[in-house]
C-alpha cells in the first residue's frame, strides 16, 4: 500500500516538533528552497538535514494550523515559538509548500519573515 501524502506530512510534523524522526520520509534528492525567492534550491536529503540542524538552534516549539492536500501536493501552515541568539523571542507562522513523489516528500518551498530572521541572527 502507498503511503499517502497526508501520512508522509504527519509523520514528518510529528517528528519534526519532536527535533527527531522526520528525515525517514524524506526523498534522497529532496530539492528544498526557503525564504530568498532568488535563492538556488538545495538538493538532496544530507544537505537538507544540515539546514534543518541549523533551524532547529532557532525554533523552541511548533504546531500545524492549516494542512491542504491535493493528491501529492500539500501546503502547510506551520505555528514556530523561536528564540533567537540575540535572546529575541518571537511567534511566527510559515506557508510550506510540499510535493511528494514514489512515497517520499520530495520538494519544499517555505515563505517567511526573512527581516525578523536577518535582524535577529549574527552574520
Amino acid at each position: 500500500m502507498e503511503t499517502t501524502t497526508t501520512q508522509l506530512l504527519e509523520t514528518y510534523y510529528k517528528g519534526f516538533a519532536q527535533k527527531e524522526g522526520w528525515e525517514s520520509v524524506i526523498s534522497d534528492d529532496f530539492k528544498y528552497t526557503g525564504g530568498n525567492i532568488a535563492t538556488t534550491p538545495t538538493v538532496g536529503k544530507a544537505a537538507y538535514i544540515e539546514v534543518i540542524k541549523r533551524f532547529s538552534r532557532v525554533f523552541q516549539a511548533m504546531r500545524v494550523k492549516q494542512m491542504i492536500v491535493e493528491g501529492n501536493n500539500a501546503c502547510v501552515i506551520g505555528n514556530y515559538d523561536f528564540k533567537f541568539p540575540n535572546g529575541e523571542s518571537v511567534n511566527g507562522d510559515v506557508a510550506e509548500i510540499w510535493t511528494a513523489k514514489n512515497g517520499k516528500l520530495d520538494s519544499l518551498t517555505i515563505f517567511f519573515d526573512t527581516l525578523t530572521f536577518d535582524k535577529n541572527t549574527p552574520k
